[in-house]
């Protein structure tokens, strides 16, 4: 018995210690507020952790809403930390927007800060407008590069200022789609200039002709000026197209050629064959002759005199035939042997 009564004094003892340590650090955080007017109840203070709130948190970050003359309650601040909200970040903001003369309430300050926004960076950017380069730095492209009607490529990097606008900040667009559609503007507004030499003589023609599509429209941020930092001028891509266009009409030229040649080709080989057939035929037909003239003896169709004849005339055709072949080589004055 006398064991279990000094395990339960012990654990009573512990419980004790760590009940008055709390206490102390609540005290400490209780005097803090009524020192600094902003007082918080010593039993809310004491249950906070209780209910897995950081104390110490809520009661400084109360403190100094309070003495920017801001109104947010206890319970408010406890709310959005249990929410997984950034009090800190929420109650700056609320007192930066508030030296500022902007209108940020606590719900719609939350609101930004829960939809993931960082809430102080862009009470700071409502102040203070931040520039946005285009392209974007430590991308791929570091130019915009867009072609005039001309041909000639242009080469061009932007600048815009942008300030960030509160009520479209839940749901709006983020930076990237600001970039993404002032790049788009400046390759509409170089495409649709007659000649490149009128852009680089007025290049804040890009930036008028982009200003007017209201590219901020439905983003975070409300675009103040696009200035043109740089314009250079690129390849000639007109004449490459044309260049490249002649080379592809070339080759197809080149391939209709070659079909026409392949079929004539076809053509001659398929005449080649029809003669060697025609020949072979003729051949056949005249191995037939000596068995018809046999028959023609064997029937007396045809005397010895016949044979003698047909004989006689196909020598004269073939002296002919010779003498034919050889008369275009004669010169003039030479005489027949």
């Amino acid at each position: 018995m006398n064991g279990i009564m000094m395990v339960v004094i012990a654990v009573i003892g512990i419980v004790g210690l760590i009940f008055a340590a709390v206490l102390i650090g609540s005290l400490k955080l209780w005097i803090q507020s009524i020192a600094s007017n902003a007082t918080v109840s010593l039993i809310r203070i004491v249950l906070m952790p209780l209910r897995k709130i950081n104390a110490s948190l809520i009661v400084n970050n109360f403190i100094f809403a309070k003495k920017a003359g801001l109104d947010i309650s206890v319970e408010e601040l406890e709310t959005h930390y249990l929410a997984q909200g950034n009090v800190n970040r929420v109650v700056q903001a609320m007192v930066a927007a508030n030296k500022a003369n902007i209108d940020l309430d606590f719900k719609k300050a939350t609101a930004i800060d829960l939809a993931g926004r960082h809430i102080l960076d862009a009470i700071n950017t409502s102040v203070n407008p931040k520039v946005i380069d285009v392209p974007k730095v430590g991308s791929d492209k570091i130019t915009i590069d867009a072609v005039a009607k001309d041909g000639i490529q242009l080469r061009v990097r932007a600048r815009v200022t942008v300030r960030t606008y509160l009520p479209r900040l839940v749901g709006g667009a983020t930076e990237d789609t600001v970039i993404a559609r002032v790049g788009e503007g400046i390759v509409s507004a170089i495409g649709s200039a007659e000649s490149h030499k009128r852009v680089l003589e007025n290049p804040d023609m890009i930036s008028k002709a982009v200003l007017v599509k209201e590219l901020d429209a439905g983003t975070a941020f409300e675009i103040l000026s696009i200035d043109i930092a740089d314009v250079d001028v690129g390849e000639n891509i007109g004449a490459k197209l044309q260049t490249d266009q002649a080379e592809a009409d070339k080759r197809v030229a080149q391939a209709h050629a070659e079909k026409r040649r392949a079929m004539a080709v076809a053509l001659e080989q398929e005449n080649k064959a029809k003669i060697s057939e025609n020949r072979a035929k003729v051949i056949l037909a005249e191995s037939e002759i000596p068995m018809a003239m046999a028959e023609a003896f064997r029937n007396g169709n045809m005397g010895i005199m016949d044979y003698v004849n047909l004989r006689n005339i196909q020598s004269d055709t073939k002296m002919r035939e010779s003498l034919t072949d050889q008369g275009p080589k004669q010169k003039d004055g030479d005489k027949l042997p």
